[in-house]
């Protein structure tokens, strides 16, 4: 590797799924950034500050299960990342380390690519790091989020922050909104064949969201195609939050039609 090549990485566990290497390291390639990404599975979040040290790592992604419990180390961290209360993206500049989040504009720019937000209401599956995103992006937009999550404690607790009504997941059929947005990760791959709504309640939507990418339909959004449901893959959040973090990387705008051609190839192929 040459000496002013830029070094990237993912932070979390498990990471092994993660697109993320193939997405960001064909970015770099095409706009010409002498950089490398990589994936790095961790499972104390004290140890990512070592990492970070010990390789020299000018920016970070950090995902699962560590979006929260990062924040603590950081020297600064980003208005929205504190109103959401998780961190997704690090920029280490000087020997600070500074904390932003792209999952909620990842997510809106999603969202808006086929639904007007403002005016709408959005159920809400998941009370973690990228429900609170989810609720911030949207009620950034005007939108109406509305809460649901198996642990009532939690899903109380989050729904009570950002002033918003919590319903526990056995009563999601009561629930009558625009939009469901799945953020747990209930479908991910290996585990497809599971989903964490029920079929009958799927027809008391216009648009159902999945924000897992892998696989590209998840069994949630295969059944919202039968219920006559419209439905929103997690692919685009999953672009748009990337080239976010490029954007903060690097101050240039990568091509979001590139990389999401990429990363469809790759998933095409492990389909096929």
């Amino acid at each position: 590797m040459k000496n002013n090549s830029k070094t990237f990485a993912l932070f979390g566990n498990p990471v092994g799924h993660s697109l993320s290497p193939l997405m960001h390291n064909a970015a770099f390639e095409k706009m010409n950034i002498d950089a490398r990404y990589m994936a790095i599975c961790v499972e104390n979040v004290r140890d990512i500050l070592t990492e970070i040290k010990k390789l020299n790592i000018h920016g970070a992604s950090i995902t699962i299960p560590h979006k929260t419990a990062i924040m603590e180390y950081l020297d600064e961290i980003s208005s929205s990342s504190v109103r959401i209360g998780a961190v997704n993206t690090i920029t280490c500049s000087n020997g600070k380390l500074m904390g932003d989040n792209t999952d909620w504009t990842g997510l809106t720019l999603a969202l808006r690519e086929s639904i007007e937000i403002e005016g709408k209401t959005f159920a809400i599956l998941g009370a973690g790091g990228a429900a609170r995103a989810a609720i911030f992006g949207i009620l950034e937009e005007g939108g109406t989020p509305i809460v649901l999550n198996r642990t009532t404690i939690k899903g109380e607790k989050v729904a009570k922050e950002f002033g918003c009504e919590f319903y526990p997941l056995t009563e999601t059929g009561k629930i009558k909104g625009d939009c469901l947005i799945n953020t747990t990760p209930v479908g991910m791959f290996p585990d497809m064949e599971k989903s964490p709504a029920s079929k009958g309640v799927l027809q008391n939507f216009r648009w159902v969201m999945d924000i897992i990418y892998n696989p590209l339909k998840t069994k949630l959004l295969k059944d919202a195609e039968v219920a006559g449901c419209s439905t929103i893959s997690g692919l685009s959040m999953f672009i748009h939050q990337g080239a976010e973090q490029i954007k903060i990387w690097t101050g240039l705008r990568p091509s979001r039609d590139f990389m999401k051609k990429v990363v469809m190839d790759k998933l095409k192929n492990e389909v096929n």
